[in-house]
């Protein structure tokens, strides 16, 4: 079998990945709030940990393992937001939901095996804080629940803060029913024209980070193998989670944290502001989904990724080559060893490119058909793939045949046929590029 290491975040070292149960493997990303199109970097952990995913499922059996990703359809931002398009908040989160699934999707990820909604799970909250009020660990003041931070005695394992900086980073409410200033909500009222749920409390609304502990519980257990999601969750949403859930029951919550690092465009923050804001859905409707899934694999998952419209075309293009070469090629039924291995190596994803950037020959095209499509990739046919590119007016079955004929006369060294068959291409908007592992081509700028 072979043997996978973690970065665990709470241990602050990579660690070889033991399951609690092998038959079950365990594994929850946190998903979206859905009142919007999700944007670029929403989608890094969803490409980034559906390849975790294929690789649980290669080593313990696609029987053997449980992925659940939340969709978040309780929070203010969606109140808002349907206040100001005049919808409701079912219509909004349904259409949202439905419209990120689908995004997801194109990019050439698996489906999770679970995708629980935060709205199916307000009993197992209830539940959830009569216990940690039962245990000392929550009180009830003007209507909310609150979690009261100094009853466990090691708030703050996961993020390794001081007590300042950990009421600093909450960005927590000042309130004066608050025992404790660093404590958060687990519960709060809502008035009669918001969206709210009875309760022992009155009429209310959950707090974000009780949402993912109760639908971790309900689905996947008291203790799961692993949880994942942006560095940008790390504190507080899941230092809280792990608050909830070990007050809640006493046992350890989590045994490895994986995250991922942050998202830059062209060097900056991205903001709507500066220009340089990019929702999946946008991106998808001028660029291939495995072009922008390849963008988000190409640096290491723990490392910053700086994006751009220049990283997609220029994974497009190793795409290309990758396509040309596979073509009329039927998959090695073996995943390529080198690939496994990057792997199983904290999930290095730049080390397995590379290995398949090493396989691209027309000698090895078999294993490098089956390593890409492990990676959710090389999975349309070459016409699927190349026509959205060809200009108006010229098929891509033409632009290939030409370039062949052209590779053919330039081997017979019968250079001005092979410059008329450029010429040719160039008037009709094609774009050659001659590189060591031979032609590609895109439409000329």
């Amino acid at each position: 079998m072979v043997d996978i290491h973690i970065y665990n975040t709470k241990a602050r070292t990579k660690q070889p990945f033991e399951p609690i149960d092998p038959s079950n493997v365990r594994m929850y990303v946190c998903g979206p709030t859905v009142y919007d199109h999700v944007h670029i970097g929403n989608a890094r952990p969803v490409a980034v940990f559906d390849v975790m995913f294929r690789l649980l499922r290669h080593v313990y059996g696609s029987d053997h393992v449980t992925y659940a990703r939340n969709i978040t359809d309780i929070e203010d931002k969606i109140m808002e937001r349907a206040e100001r398009d005049g919808v409701s908040i079912k219509s909004l989160t349904e259409r949202c939901a439905r419209q990120y699934q689908t995004d997801m999707l194109k990019l050439g990820t698996l489906e999770p095996s679970l995708q629980p909604k935060a709205t199916e799970h307000l009993p197992e909250m209830i539940k959830m804080m009569k216990t940690l009020i039962e245990k000392g660990h929550a009180y009830v003041a003007d209507g909310h629940v609150m979690f009261h931070v100094a009853s466990m005695e090691n708030y703050g394992q996961l993020s390794r803060h001081s007590r300042d900086e950990l009421i600093a980073g909450a960005r927590v409410e000042v309130a004066p029913y608050k025992k404790d200033a660093a404590d958060f909500v687990l519960w709060k009222p809502s008035s009669e024209d918001q969206m709210g749920w009875s309760s022992p409390w009155g009429k209310g609304r959950p707090g974000w980070h009780l949402e993912c502990s109760c639908m971790i519980e309900k689905h996947l257990g008291e203790t799961i193998d692993i949880h994942a999601g942006g560095q940008d969750l790390i504190f507080p949403h899941h230092e809280n989670e792990i608050a909830q859930s070990e007050c809640s029951h006493g046992a350890t919550f989590v045994n490895y944290w994986m995250h991922n690092g942050y998202l830059t465009v062209d060097g900056e923050k991205m903001s709507k502001s500066l220009g340089n804001f990019h929702t999946v859905h946008d991106l998808l409707k001028e660029h291939e989904g495995e072009a922008l899934k390849l963008s988000l694999l190409v640096a290491h998952y723990r490392q910053p990724i700086d994006f751009s419209i220049k990283t997609i075309q220029e994974q497009k293009r190793r795409l290309d080559r990758w396509y040309r070469l596979t073509d009329g090629v039927d998959a090695d039924t073996t995943i390529p060893v080198a690939v496994i291995e990057a792997l199983a190596d904290d999930l290095n994803t730049p080390r397995a490119i590379a290995a398949l950037d090493a396989l691209a020959s027309d000698d090895t095209a078999g294993a490098l058909k089956a390593g890409a499509q492990f990676l959710g990739l090389l999975l349309k046919s070459n016409d699927s793939w190349f026509k959205g590119d060809a200009p108006d007016g010229i098929t891509a079955s033409e632009i290939e045949v030409l370039i062949a004929d052209r590779i053919k006369a330039r081997a017979n060294k019968d250079f001005s046929e092979s410059d008329r068959i450029r010429n040719r291409l160039e008037s009709a908007g094609v774009a050659l590029e001659d590189g060591a592992s031979g032609t590609t081509w895109r439409k000329a700028d």
